[in-house]
């Protein structure tokens, strides 16, 4: 029995060449299957691992954080549901892997919130109750 081709085929040196890195900021334009048609869907996030090398399974972990909330995808590198990889922007990284960007992200949002819960309400400064006795006397001789 014959293999069949089911997905169309990828450029798989373009791929490996693409030299992805953790500390890299990209954008995955993934194809997205709506009933008979396909759309592309942008993933636009910080690249914290990339696993395998190049090999037929490696696999990269995109991050993004969307309303407050981080939320991480994992990509195979040569699947064909991928369209293109933009690399928006590369950064200098000490580390092959970044996870340790979960809890520091975490962390910030929770200092954050500390500040806001700290600091006081401004408190809106009355008129002396001698000048707004005074102002109603005005008022009731008018």
């Amino acid at each position: 029995m014959a293999n069949k081709v089911i997905s169309p085929s990828i450029d798989t040196d373009k791929r490996s060449a693409l030299d992805l890195r953790a500390g890299d900021t990209v954008r995955v334009w993934q194809k997205i299957k709506e009933k008979d048609k396909f759309r592309l869907q942008a993933f636009e996030g910080l690249v914290l691992a990339r696993k395998h090398g190049t090999q037929a399974g490696a696999t990269f972990t995109v991050r993004k954080v969307v309303d407050g909330v981080g939320v991480e995808r994992i990509f195979p590198l040569f699947s064909p549901a991928i369209d293109k990889v933009e690399l928006i922007k590369r950064s200098k990284v000490r580390r092959a892997k970044l996870y340790f960007i979960r809890e520091k992200a975490a962390k910030e949002i929770r200092h954050q919130m500390r500040r806001i819960m700290d600091t006081p309400d401004p408190v809106v400064e009355e008129a002396p109750v001698e000048a707004v006795a005074a102002e109603e006397k005005k008022e009731e001789t008018k």
